[in-house]
């Protein structure tokens, strides 16, 4: 046994299908407790684990339970983390053994999922959108851990490109100097969450899931360490308007500044506001693009079985 096997509980499922190189989506559980609010948190985790086993994957939500490690969460495991919201630590690389050693229970976010992904052999990670260089960084230094992990952890992360709270040709610039590759599924244009484009491009673009499977395999094969950014615009009958999210967004911004609210609750915090700005429309939009990444990232994982 390897000393991390001794932290980590993997559902028979996952276990079965890693073992006979079925295709595996790993899945997050910040979103969960602090990115929705029950119960539609719930609901859409549940949704996401279906469209992944509809597509021929193996669903395994990611998060510490009694600082237990799980890969594979079970439908009972999932209310409860939804039931907790924020009670349930925000668990990013940094928190993990703070977690494990004091047996609390931690959602994981993009970098933590990222990192127990790895450890259990998962390739394909499906979430809402990656963390990044937040607006005004050059002051405070708020860069999200997400981008050091894709520089370092092997892994693809699908989704809907950055938040769109963040500062994104920043974020760009960083995954850039990390050697970071930003692959556009059908699109030149870096989605930005709610919207599908951001008035910014990926760096290649691809058309199906298997040029897919062979970029990532290329790059693993050849030992050149780190993730993959993969980008998948949300549908357009669900995209929202560009200046109204904006305005939505800058005004989430200033009353985040004026509480003083940064590091890891700025996120959350923002992500609430935003919905509540928009009179609820944003999170219909959040759901929407998950369903759509938990597609994608299927797909992926089928053809990277495959290679």
């Amino acid at each position: 046994m390897m000393p991390h096997e001794y932290y980590m509980d993997i559902h028979d499922e996952v276990r079965a299908a890693h073992n006979s190189n079925q295709p595996v989506v790993a899945l997050e559980s910040t979103i969960i407790s602090h990115g929705m609010p029950y119960p539609s948190n719930v609901e859409t985790a549940q949704h996401v684990a279906g469209i992944i086993r509809e597509a021929g994957a193996v669903p395994a939500t990611i998060a510490i339970i009694q600082g237990r490690i799980k890969v594979g969460l079970t439908p009972e495991e999932i209310d409860t983390l939804g039931r907790a919201g924020h009670d349930a630590v925000k668990t990013s690389r940094r928190d993990i053994p703070l977690v494990v050693a004091n047996q609390l229970d931690g959602a994981t976010t993009v970098a933590a999922t990222m990192i127990i992904a790895r450890l259990a052999g998962i390739k394909i990670f499906a979430t809402g959108g990656i963390g990044g260089v937040h607006r005004g960084a050059e002051h405070s230094f708020d860069i999200s851990a997400d981008l050091e992990e894709l520089a370092q952890t092997d892994v693809a992360v699908v989704c809907a490109g950055a938040k769109s709270i963040l500062d994104l040709p920043l974020t760009l610039e960083y995954l850039e100097t990390k050697g970071v590759p930003v692959l556009g599924y059908q699109t030149d244009a870096l989605p930005a969450f709610y919207t599908r484009t951001s008035g910014y491009n990926v760096d290649y673009a691809c058309q199906t899931p298997e040029e897919l499977a062979a970029v990532l395999k290329a790059k693993w094969d050849l030992g050149l360490r780190g993730g993959v950014v993969v980008a998948n615009p949300i549908p357009e009958a669900f995209a929202m308007d560009f200046d109204a999210i904006n305005r939505a967004i800058e005004h989430a911004l200033t009353e985040a500044e004026t509480l003083g609210i940064r590091g890891k609750e700025s996120t959350p915090f923002l992500l609430a506001r935003v919905q509540e700005l928009t009179g609820g429309d944003s999170l219909k939009s959040n759901i929407e693009l998950v369903y759509n990444n938990a597609r994608l990232a299927a797909k992926l994982s089928v053809a990277y079985a495959r290679l």
